[in-house]
């Protein structure tokens, strides 16, 4: 017998089954939010503002050894869990609410790789994928899984560290001393190896934003799920889609960017709300 949803979540899966029956084509952006069901932490808190301090930037990873030396060793802790993660009901409702032919595209703010596992169909990944590494010397892409060998095998003493997690697949390790952790170079090219994803003061590859641009302009309706928007990546999707006057649904906890822009706003969990509206509006 399935459990009763509380009432405050049993208005919003109201609202939000009766406004998805309203559009055939959604354009989908999800973020952290979406993820934090599958055990891996948002960044946010409801007001806003970091949880904790804020991730690692291009500048730091690319030009200093310490900051690249820190980055790893918390990956190399952190990255068996996200490894081990799953889809939770709300990347199984999005792959539904497809397989229904309802989404225009879905667009995804996180790294790491759930909808796709979900079985959800061409996904944007906006901000890259954090189960692929990439050389900045040569090119050469290689398995996340990969490098936590060669970082394992420099670094046994890192290995099985209990730490607290935190997103983009690392943990949490303050007060520790890096100076002495051993990054892996290439085998290729010896050059420096990074997660394949978009480090703040990186650009989103113009591909991808031309991809999701072509795909709002198809779009019907907009919904945010799990994202507070406060990074401009994508916040400017919603400001593009009340531009274009398209109705913007936002399901998430806490302050959003684009509350003022929401055409209807959900103070939910996700994982419950999403799956239950699925199932409402085929009923």
């Amino acid at each position: 017998m399935t459990a009763a949803l509380p009432v405050d979540a049993v208005d919003a899966c109201d609202a939000l089954a009766d406004w998805l029956r309203r559009y055939r084509h959604v354009f989908v952006l999800t973020g952290a939010g979406c993820s934090t069901a599958s055990g891996i932490p948002d960044y946010r808190g409801s007001d806003g503002n970091w949880k904790r301090s804020a991730p690692i930037t291009w500048q730091a990873f690319s030009g200093d050894p310490l900051a690249r030396a820190r980055y790893w060793a918390r990956s190399q802790v952190g990255w068996p869990r996200v490894a081990a993660a799953g889809p939770n009901p709300a990347h199984l409702a999005l792959t539904r609410l497809q397989a229904l032919e309802r989404i225009e595209r879905l667009v995804t703010q996180n790294v790491d790789g759930l909808h796709e596992r979900a079985g959800s169909r061409d996904v944007i990944d906006l901000h890259g994928r954090i189960d692929m590494t990439v050389c900045l010397g040569c090119g050469l892409r290689m398995p996340r899984a990969g490098i936590q060998t060669m970082l394992e095998t420099a670094n046994p003493e890192w290995t099985g560290l209990d730490a607290g997690s935190a997103p983009d697949g690392d943990a949490d390790l303050e007060g520790r001393d890096f100076s002495h952790y051993r990054v892996p170079d290439c085998d290729a090219c010896g050059g420096l190896i990074k997660p394949d994803v978009v480090f703040f003061g990186e650009n989103v590859p113009r591909a991808r934003v031309d991809a999701a641009h072509a795909a709002l302009a198809r779009a019907d309706a907009m919904l945010v799920v799990g994202s507070s928007l406060m990074v401009y990546s994508g916040y400017r999707f919603a400001r593009l889609a009340r531009g274009h006057g398209l109705p913007l649904a936002i399901l998430t906890h806490g302050v959003n960017r684009a509350d003022p822009l929401a055409t209807l706003k959900l103070e939910a969990d996700a994982s419950t709300v999403l799956p239950a509206a699925v199932a409402q509006m085929e009923r």
